[in-house]
């Protein structure tokens, strides 16, 4: 049984909380009081695709600029979405499908625009050679587009030798790998010797259900992530200016 609290979710925003509240409650407080942005914002709570491009349409029909609907809008629902899975009030299934409305959303909004969305960083990803199992990098990479982020997808069972040219060509951020077989790991040894090699000290995301903080602690680059959800925030967090040793700290289990 999972405590729910909404206290602890509005306190940051100094919202006063008068009994248990449910996360749709939750949620209608934290929206934007503008009733355009807040249709928006609401949408991409709900996740519902449709309503969410009928309300993009409706604020850019209202004078709203197409792009800063992608920050002052789409974002904004979606960080309340992350905001209570945080706290425990919604689950992944919730998070993965208000993603997907979202970037319906952001597409709808590029394409009204005709100009390029500037986004805030570049990652790969990938499912190691030999492993065709994909829905963990799938979430991986839902997720991070739902937090403004560009995501090269390289698909499942990638040799090291096009991971490597990726990272090169793209120059990410960070590099996400999964592995659902024990038998495909080493290819994260691989990948993390030949960037060693090129003088590449991009992190390295390793997950999957072969995976373990031990294995992947051993490599330079590595860094283990259990939850997918976590993956933006490590992103996030090399933005701010992480090194590896201190992203380790951060999010590896002690």
């Amino acid at each position: 049984m999972i405590d729910i609290n909404p206290q602890r979710t509005l306190v940051r925003y100094n919202v006063r909380v008068e009994q248990e509240m449910t996360p749709e409650e939750v949620a209608e407080e934290l929206f934007p009081e503008d009733e355009v942005i807040r249709e928006v914002a609401r949408s991409v709570f709900e996740g519902d695709e449709d309503e969410v491009v009928e309300s993009l349409q409706n604020a850019i029909d209202k004078g709203k600029d197409p792009l800063t609907l992608i920050n002052d809008a789409l974002m904004v629902g979606m960080e309340i979405v992350s905001t209570l899975y945080d706290d425990n009030m919604l689950y992944l299934p919730d998070v993965i499908i208000s993603a997907q409305a979202m970037i319906e959303g952001i597409e709808y909004c590029k394409e009204r625009s005709g100009e390029d969305h500037e986004y805030k960083g570049k990652v790969v990803s990938y499912v190691v050679e030999g492993d065709i199992h994909d829905i963990g990098k799938k979430i991986v990479t839902v997720l991070l587009k739902a937090k403004g982020y560009e995501v090269i997808d390289l698909g499942k069972d990638v040799p090291v030798e096009e991971v490597i040219a990726a990272v090169k060509r793209e120059k990410p951020i960070m590099l996400t790998g999964t592995a659902l077989m024990t038998t495909t790991m080493s290819a994260f040894r691989d990948v993390n010797s030949r960037l060693l090699d090129s003088d590449i000290n991009v992190p390295v995301v390793c997950g999957g259900g072969a995976v373990t903080q031990d294995f992947v602690s051993q490599y330079d680059l590595g860094l283990y992530c259990e939850e997918a959800a976590d993956v933006p925030k490590i992103a996030d967090s090399i933005l701010k200016g992480f090194d590896i040793e201190r992203l380790r700290k951060e999010f590896h289990k002690h």
